[in-house]
This record gives C-alpha cells, structure tokens and sequence, in this order.
C-alpha cells in the first residue's frame, strides 16, 4: 500500500501545474505517516528545487522542527 501512495504522489507531482505545492504536500504527508527520512529528503527537494518559494520556507521551517536539538 506504501509503494502505491508514493507513486500515485510523484505521478500527480509530475502532472501538476503547481509543482512546489503539491511536492511540500507530498512531504507533509510523509511526515504524518512518520516517514520522517522521505520527509525530510522531499522538504530539502522543495528548498532545492524551488529556493524562493513560499513552499521552500515552509520546507525549511518543518525540516528545522524535525532536526533535533543537542
């Protein structure tokens, strides 16, 4: 059932107009399920890909939330 719900999220990805949105989506859901490695890995895709988006700051604001603090 993962495997379906990660192709199905990148096949929309793909077809989307709205790429920076629907990639921090993808990785919001991620996170939810507690695919925390993948989350992160699409949060630092969104920053890459599209660095001045408002979907990039969100990016890195949930990628600071998950990094631990020592």
């Amino acid at each position: 059932m993962y495997t379906g719900a990660v192709i199905l999220c990148v096949a929309l990805i793909s077809c989307s107009g709205d790429q920076p949105k629907e990639l921090l989506a993808t990785a919001q859901f991620e996170e939810k399920q507690m695919n925390l490695p993948h989350a992160r890995q699409l949060y630092e895709e969104v920053i890459r890909l599209y660095p001045t988006s408002t979907e990039a700051e969100a990016a890195r604001a949930r990628l600071a939330a998950l990094t631990p603090t020592h």
